[in-house]
């Protein structure tokens, strides 16, 4: 039997802003090391016997920044599947387990979320051997993170009797909501209660058997939504309208509280769902006064506090227990208790309208990037990148034109009926409701200036012609 991760993509992770957004979340981001979050969990179970290359599951805006950052580690997924709206876990992993079961019988899956950290692999790994024992005869596994502390965060999984022949093994009892403190307090003196993990294992056909019993509105609208799902480039696009239509719950809720063939593995693996600010401190390097500092910062008198600065130099001075994280368009300052109000800040930002929730300043897109320099009264100027071979859509705007500046590399610049090709220092303009395009024919980056005027500049003013991504 085959083992296939299944990685888990889809999150928002709020409780990061404004690190993490819409466009950018937190599993897309490089928290802990250089790697992103996505990386390292695909990285994780690589060269493992008998495991497969990792399916992937994720939104549809996310979908090329998921492949170029498997492609950047020398990763070739199994597949690339994406959700068409937000279901929550149950119907994501139902959605693969149709999709391998379709391709092996006897599929075994391990789900995975794109966004823990794990700091000890080999013991993770010896934890997956033996939940792999459990699943062959048709156990649906959940990994429980021995809790070291009465963490409130978190929730929580109470063991039953010990399975035999299989060590720290043991039926699954019931699910726990987050306690209170006394509550967690209890749970780990009792010893019998473990953090909820959301990392499964089973087989494809065991948890679709179980689905379909015990939430057969999901399993209905999944399985009419792989049927119908149909290739887009590299990715499986799941069919819109039946996917939609599925309840939307957690696997947890869905199937683990209420099939009979539950159990828990013992995991002591280093785990952490790094769900919020403080989280992340804990599971990363800190100097001699408990700090923890990435990027141009300064420290003095400081202790216990994170800072994290992404644009400019962040001096802190005379203070302890916060939190301090700045990017270009946005500085958070926060008590390390009270990190899990973060998300109202974003609450806020959608009621007002806002955009410091969805985007960072650079908007990546599937020929590279592009970020905001300026913008005022009827203008706003870019700077744009776009990788060797790359190009941008055919497209036209109803409501501005725009002037192009090469700063370096090579342009193909499509104008109406012209095409001509910009070198750098060279510019071109572009009148309102032309068509047009950019290229990048050569071997190294193009970047340049866009100065865009007229009476409209959002992003949705884009008629596209002809695009090779695909893009409505």
């Amino acid at each position: 039997m085959k083992i296939y991760p299944v990685i888990l993509s889809g999150g928002a992770g709020t409780r990061l802003w404004p690190l993490s957004r819409a466009v950018m979340p937190k599993q897309l981001l490089p928290l802990v090391t250089d790697k992103t979050m996505l990386q390292e969990t695909a990285l994780r179970v690589r060269g493992w016997p008998g495991v497969m290359a990792p399916l992937v599951v994720c939104g549809n805006e996310h979908r090329f920044l998921v492949a170029e950052q498997l492609r950047d580690v020398g990763i070739t997924p199994h597949g690339i599947m994406l959700e068409p709206a937000g279901r929550n876990t149950a119907p994501a992993v139902a959605a693969a387990a149709q999709y391998l079961k379709a391709q092996d019988p006897d599929a075994i899956m391990l789900v995975l979320p794109a966004d823990h950290v794990i700091e000890k692999n080999e013991a993770f790994r010896v934890a997956v051997e033996r939940a792999f024992q459990l699943v062959q005869d048709g156990s649906l596994a959940t990994f429980g993170i021995v809790p070291n502390a009465p963490e409130t965060g978190y929730g929580y999984i109470k063991r039953g009797e010990p399975l035999p022949g299989c060590d720290d093994c043991y039926k699954l009892e019931r699910f726990v909501e987050k306690p209170d403190r006394s509550t967690a307090e209890g749970f780990v003196a009792d010893g019998g209660f473990y953090w909820n993990s959301g990392m499964f294992m089973f087989r494809a056909d065991r948890f679709l058997a179980e689905i379909g019993q015990h939430a057969p509105q999901i399993a209905s609208a999944v399985e009419s939504a792989v049927k119908d799902a149909y290739v887009d480039l590299d990715f499986c696009r799941l069919d819109e309208a039946a996917f939609a239509a599925s309840p939307s719950d957690s696997i947890d809720y869905a199937v683990m509280e209420h099939t009979r063939d539950g159990v828990v593995v013992s995991s002591d693996i280093g785990w952490s769902d790094v769900g919020s600010w403080s989280a992340l401190a804990d599971v990363q390097a800190k100097d001699a006064n408990g700090n923890v500092q990435r990027g141009d910062v300064y420290l003095d008198n400081t202790s216990n506090t994170l800072v994290r600065a992404e644009s400019r130099i962040v001096a802190v001075v005379g203070v302890s227990d916060l939190v301090v994280v700045e990017t270009n368009d946005a500085v958070l300052v926060a008590h390390k208790d009270q990190v899990q109000r973060v998300k109202n800040i974003v609450d806020h930002l959608k009621l007002q309208a806002r955009t410091e929730h969805l985007h960072h300043t650079r908007v990546y897109r599937p020929w590279g990037y592009y970020e905001g320099i300026d913008a005022g009264d009827r203008f706003q100027v870019k700077r744009i990148t776009v990788k060797p071979g790359e190009k941008l859509s055919l497209q036209m705007h109803h409501h501005r034109a725009e002037h192009w500046i090469v700063v370096s590399g090579t342009a193909r610049v499509t104008c109406g009926e012209k095409s001509i090709l910009l070198a750098e220092n060279e510019s071109t303009y572009i009148p309102l409701g032309t068509t047009h395009r950019l290229e990048n024919p050569g071997k190294l980056p193009l970047h340049l200036i866009e100065v865009q005027s007229g009476s409209y500049l959002g992003e949705d003013d884009i008629v596209r012609f002809e695009d090779i991504y695909s893009r409505a």
